[in-house]
């Protein structure tokens, strides 16, 4: 019988790499989905420095920007002891997945073909008990209250939950990380490029995300199909 480390009483400044490792030292099958923003850029930085040395998901739905996917290649390449995993590989608007134009018909069942869905489908083959992931507080009033560990179906870790933008660039530039170039042009959160904007003066890290659709999430974290 596998006996779990207890989890201990994390408090809001701990340190991510303490979280980091109580995760490896608990669920040894933990995979790191990953969209390669500013946040999961860091995440996979601490998460090598603690000792990850797993998967890092990322979806390609056929709307990524040319940068995400070359920050990806960067990604991949500077941490050669992580697998870097790309469900949909080579996807495009016209591959039949669905309507070239549903994404501005109909946002949510979009993003649930062409990203929710194969993620499910590969963490349903996986298995894994645990997911790393990036989220922190001050992104968007949605994760305004998301602690260091959900549980659910599957624990949901995230040790950069207190974390503020400033920290993350202050790391980010301290240790030269690959971060999207555009991130620096305002796109303080990257998703699609049908439906993401930069953000302006004053609005929260997600704002540039579906604006205008009355939608904040793409259904991985919240909804009846999150993870």
């Amino acid at each position: 019988m596998t006996i779990l480390s207890p989890r201990p009483d994390f408090a809001p400044d701990t340190d991510p790499l303490d979280v980091i490792r109580w995760t490896l030292e608990t669920h040894g099958d933990v995979l790191m989905p990953s969209a390669f923003n500013l946040n999961g850029v860091v995440l996979l930085d601490l998460a090598v420095k603690a000792g990850y040395r797993g998967e890092v998901v990322f979806v390609d739905t056929g709307y990524h920007f040319p940068e995400t996917l070359a920050t990806r290649d960067r990604l991949a390449a500077r941490y050669p002891e992580l697998t870097f995993v790309t469900l949909n590989d080579g996807a495009t608007p016209e591959d039949g997945q669905t309507d070239p134009a549903l994404y501005a018909s109909d946002p949510d069942a979009c993003c649930a073909v062409r990203k929710v869905a194969p993620l499910q489908a590969y963490l349903r083959r996986k298995a894994p008990s645990a997911l790393l992931n990036a989220r922190s507080r001050d992104q968007a009033s949605t994760r305004a209250d998301i602690p260091f560990v959900e549980d659910g179906a599957r624990v949901k870790v995230n040790p950069l939950a207190h974390w503020t933008r400033e920290r993350l660039e202050t790391y980010a530039r301290e240790q030269d990380l690959p971060v999207n170039p555009l991130y620096w042009d305002g796109f303080l959160s990257v998703g699609c490029w049908t439906c993401t904007r930069a953000v302006r003066p004053g609005e929260d890290a997600r704002a540039g995300r579906w604006a205008g659709k009355g939608k904040t999430e793409c259904g991985l974290w919240a909804g009846e199909n999150r993870l």
